[in-house]
């Protein structure tokens, strides 16, 4: 099993930024990809960075330009770095990794930490 644990979310005025953290725990692979999603209330969670072991990483439309993700794999830990951010993207944002074994994925979340943003 793995276990993830976030951290840095808030309440933040517009045009500022937040830095979360996700460390994990458990039986975790040097190869599995991570990633921040979030979910806003009323909407569907979405991808909004993802990183993979060997650290390309892929972004949102919405946050491409304000948002950077990066890992340490010493500290099993991964980052989003939040800048300018915007009243839309008030959300709990949450934590995954996964792995694909035998063409199967199998994903693990954090508890998430709530992220908003006034205007």
């Amino acid at each position: 099993q793995v276990h993830l644990v976030e951290s840095g979310g808030g309440l933040v005025q517009a045009g500022r930024s937040l830095r979360l953290s996700c460390t994990a725990s458990g039986s975790i692979l040097v190869t599995d990809a991570m990633g921040w999603y979030r979910q806003a209330p009323g909407k569907e969670r979405e991808l909004v960075a993802g990183i993979t072991n060997g650290g390309s990483a892929d972004y949102a439309d919405s946050v491409k330009g304000r948002f950077t993700i990066s890992r340490d794999n010493s500290k099993n830990t991964v980052y989003l770095q939040m800048n300018s951010l915007k009243p839309e993207d008030t959300a709990v944002y949450y934590c995954n990794r996964h792995r694909i074994y035998l063409a199967r994925r199998y994903d693990y979340w954090g508890q998430g930490t709530q992220v908003t943003v006034s205007s």
